[in-house]
């Protein structure tokens, strides 16, 4: 302190200590407006929903009467598109970030692909949805078929994948990989060896949100042409289908008092199936990270 003004010392430290207070009160309401936003929310849904949530409901179609309607139809079409929306996403997805990260020359045309995609994640889900009505219905003649939704939702969901996987190679410290080139081991047994297993966590964390994103995902399908009532499950890829966000919606828009708790009811069944999912990616981030 020899040579500083004591005054000027004592009132920079005050205000650092203000403005840790500030922020430290900013970040303390942010976080209760979040979590009370979060409590009334699900407390609106269960109020609506749970008199109407139970195994019938679950495992009955769409009806005319509130009382006898149910959310088979858009369960067994959400899981459905999962199914496809998940192969084709996570596989494309990883590949290119692989490829982006591993084998392209780091140069401006890499560099600008990379800014593209990161821009692509932002981008409206309803142009998705006008992108898969003209290139998949229309160019590729599937119709409004499970797999034109599927592939819709795939496009939607790629450059999050992307980002993630990107993100979670660049977090292998390059020790491991420098040790397994220096032991003689070719490009592609480095990643198959020491980067997947390093990443997995990373990528399987990003792969689920995504999904999480395409499941709850209601305007692209609108426009593919998913449809808001009906009385079957998919029996294949160009079958008719629905989906849990277009059964709600529809519920949702009809004036009697009553759909909406059926719609809540719906909802509620949305959640579980988020909250498998998230519970599935945390089991095997934490499975892979013990192996490390």
């Amino acid at each position: 302190m020899q040579g500083m003004d004591e005054t000027k010392v004592q009132k920079r430290i005050k205000n650092r200590l203000a403005l840790n207070k500030f922020f430290r009160t900013l970040f303390f309401i942010s976080t209760l407006v979040g979590l009370i936003v979060l409590v009334l929310l699900i407390a609106r849904v269960l109020t609506q929903g749970l008199g109407y949530f139970n195994w019938n409901y679950i495992t009955s179609y769409p009806a005319p009467f509130p009382e006898k309607s149910g959310i088979l139809a858009g369960l067994g079409g959400t899981i459905a598109l999962m199914l496809v929306v998940a192969p084709v996403s996570i596989i494309t997805g990883i590949s290119t970030a692989l490829y982006l990260e591993m084998y392209a020359k780091q140069n401006k045309l890499t560099r600008f692909i990379q800014v593209n995609i990161s821009n692509l994640a932002g981008v409206p889900s309803i142009v998705y949805g006008l992108l898969g009505l003209t290139f998949f219905v229309y160019m590729l003649e599937m119709g409004y078929s499970l797999l034109a939704g599927g592939l819709t939702l795939s496009l939607l969901i790629l450059p999050v994948i992307i980002v993630a996987a990107q993100e979670a190679i660049r977090s292998v410290p390059n020790d491991l990989l420098e040790a397994s080139y220096g032991m003689g081991a070719t490009k592609w047994q480095t990643i198959l060896r020491v980067i997947l297993p390093a990443a997995i966590p990373g990528m399987v964390t990003g792969s689920i949100l995504a999904l999480s994103r395409a499941i709850g995902e209601t305007a692209p399908l609108i426009v593919v042409g998913a449809a808001t009532t009906i009385y079957s499950t998919p029996d294949g890829l160009f079958s008719k289908y629905s989906a849990m966000p277009i059964q709600i919606y529809n519920w949702v828009g009809r004036p009697q008092a009553e759909w909406q708790f059926v719609a809540a009811a719906g909802i509620m069944v949305l959640l579980i199936v988020l909250l498998l999912m998230n519970a599935t990616a945390v089991f095997i981030r934490n499975k892979f990270q013990k192996r490390l």
